[in-house]
């Protein structure tokens, strides 16, 4: 059992006017009102609290019973006392006065928050998650990866464990730099572990801008890196976008009214739209970059999942200026909360990023990314990813016929197959206003094009520099969802859509 620390009146302790029993009943009746002992948790054993208090165990043991009679404490049969589930009337007198105490004290904070609550509920507990960017954590090989996990503690590289360098573990950064170059054609760059890449966002933000920089973005985003960016009182300009991604001359336009720091980017699944950047915009994009001065940030979160060709290589690929800062993740291979993430950039802004995260975090989960780098060393790496890029492939045609069966019984909807990625873009044909509360209501997650518009966001000093036709559009009802297809399988997909088409069009 627990430890629990008591502190015994003074009364009991100096003068001897209260018996000693009812000087620790009341010890300990204090520690569960003050919140030191849950209700249904156990009280240590009696023998326990007689060697901690110095005291004869029957001395103890009377002062339990008290407990009992007030109705504080239960004995259970060999699992020992407990505190009773529903406290006596007294305790709520403390609790209300906490709660009265917490809810007058209010708190200033040097910045305001620009990021939505976490939820309740998360979307991972939805009967039916399209989230777009989630992967079917059920597939994830756990056994395999416990194996490494244990040879990682088994025999741990002790050095290592303590403080030291915040650019993560050598062996971990080594398999990921031969991934990136056997796999992605990026060379000649220095790399760096994080907790995700949403670390690596933050930190670059911290960097590399000032209040009154610009950044360019993409105007359907990520709004997570939008909320990094202002936070270091930078201002956010949205970039054009068409069928095929941000518009460069657009983008030439932002760039020559001066002060843009940094340009973010999703080119190879553009997030949400999925739309893949082709070479020669991306060209176009570098050339500007050069000529301006501005750095590029360059998220290329799902790399992994594409399913038609081969995927275009990363522009940290051809880099010569070596102005691209590229970052990714295996949240989309493994989960979320394994917050591995990683950056790759010149060495002097590793060596700077590097710096800050020891004031930040110092490293890593060390055992993880030994774990990790097993793992990678070992080949279930890249066997995992083999299977669930065809597992993601026959997802993504699976909810495509789905999609057109229902384009067949005549409902407006449109969609382009994207190429790679773990969602779909899709046009409803109508207005989806409510259509997201509606749906979670009946156990249904999925994001809609409001969530991403970074035009929503704007003043209206910015909208009064928009063309007539860019504010027709911010008048225009919205009408795409992001449906992600990776995480369920084709029953869960088959009624989640059917829940949706039913919900909008019936």
């Amino acid at each position: 059992m627990k430890a629990l620390t008591l502190k015994l009146s003074s009364e009991s302790t100096t003068s001897g006017k209260q018996a000693k029993y009812l000087a620790i009943a009341d010890a300990l009746r204090k520690a569960i009102k003050a919140g030191q002992v849950a209700p249904t948790e156990g009280l240590p054993s009696a023998r326990k609290l007689a060697q901690q208090l110095l005291v004869n165990r029957h001395t103890v043991m009377a002062a339990l019973a008290e407990l009992v009679a007030q109705g504080w404490v239960e004995a259970r049969e060999r699992s020992g006392y407990r505190v009773v589930a529903h406290l006596p009337i007294q305790s709520s007198l403390v609790i209300n006065k906490v709660q009265q105490t917490q809810q007058s004290f209010k708190w200033k904070f040097r910045v305001k928050q620009n990021l939505a609550v976490t939820p309740k509920i998360k979307a991972s507990e939805y009967s039916y998650n399209f989230s777009g960017g989630q992967p079917d954590i059920r597939k994830f090989p756990f056994d395999e990866f416990k194996s490494h996990f244990a040879q990682a503690c088994q025999r741990p590289k002790i050095d290592n464990l303590s403080y030291g360098d915040s650019r993560g573990e050598a062996d971990l950064i080594e398999e990921i730099s031969t991934y990136l170059r056997r796999v992605r054609s990026i060379t000649d760059k220095e790399l760096m572990i994080c907790n995700g890449s949403q670390e690596a966002l933050y930190m670059i933000s911290q960097l590399l801008l000032q209040p009154g920089d610009k950044v360019a973005v993409e105007q359907l985003g990520y709004p997570p890196a939008w909320a990094a960016f202002e936070r270091t009182g930078a201002q956010l300009i949205a970039i054009k976008q068409d069928e095929r991604g941000i518009i460069p001359a657009h983008l030439a336009q932002v760039f020559a009214q001066g002060k843009v720091k940094l340009l973010y980017l999703t080119p190879l699944h553009q997030y949400p739209t999925t739309v893949s950047l082709d070479i020669s915009r991306r060209m176009q994009i570098y050339q500007l970059a050069v000529q301006y001065g501005v750095a590029i940030v360059e998220d290329d979160y799902d790399h992994e999942f594409h399913y038609d060709s081969q995927p275009i290589a990363p522009m940290a690929a051809d880099d010569p200026a070596g102005l691209v800062i590229y970052i990714s993740t295996f949240s989309k291979l493994m989960f979320g909360g394994a917050r591995i993430g990683y950056v790759v950039a010149s060495n002097t802004l590793i060596e700077r990023l590097a710096a800050y995260k020891a004031l930040i975090n110092h490293k890593c989960n060390v055992l993880v990314q030994q774990s990790v780098a097993k793992w990678m060393q070992q080949g279930g790496f890249e066997g995992h990813l083999r299977r669930m890029t065809r597992l993601y492939h026959k997802r993504r045609d699976f909810m495509v016929l789905q999609l057109k069966s229902y384009q067949e019984q005549g409902l407006p909807i449109h969609f382009e197959i994207p190429a790679g990625g773990m969602a779909i873009w899709l046009d409803m044909g109508k207005s989806i206003v409510g259509l997201k509360e509606k749906l979670l209501a009946k156990r249904v997650y999925l994001q809609t094009e409001v969530e991403f518009n970074i035009r929503k966001k704007l003043s209206d000093d910015d909208l009064s520099d928009l063309e007539l036709s860019d504010k027709n559009l911010l008048d225009k009802e919205y009408r795409f969802i992001r449906l992600g297809f990776a995480a369920m399988n084709e029953v869960e997909v088959t009624e989640g859509l059917a829940i949706i088409m039913a919900t909008l069009y019936v």
